[in-house]
């Protein structure tokens, strides 16, 4: 196996992390994305607020593709939380 394939195994592996990650905590992590935002518009003094949103919403639909994903993938050997090999 070379390096680029143990590299792509290794990123499916923090990849299917991440979505279970997502699926456990979504609600705490959107909730940390709308704290962040308000933060950011009152210091621009809303400025910047309609772009503000809009990245707040593009961050929440990778959350969800992401949480999704976890869903629809199959557990494959070695993603049990230890280290794959």
């Amino acid at each position: 196996m070379g390096a680029m394939d143990k590299l792509k195994a290794k990123a499916g592996v923090l990849m299917g992390r991440a979505g279970e990650l997502a699926q456990r905590h979504g609600e705490k992590i959107e909730r940390g994305l709308d704290k962040a935002a308000q933060t950011v518009d009152a210091k621009t003094k809303g400025k910047y607020s309609e772009r503000i949103e809009t990245g707040k919403g593009k961050a929440k639909q990778a959350l969800d593709r992401l949480s999704q994903q976890a869903t629809q993938q199959p557990r494959q050997p070695g993603e049990n939380g230890g280290e794959a090999k």
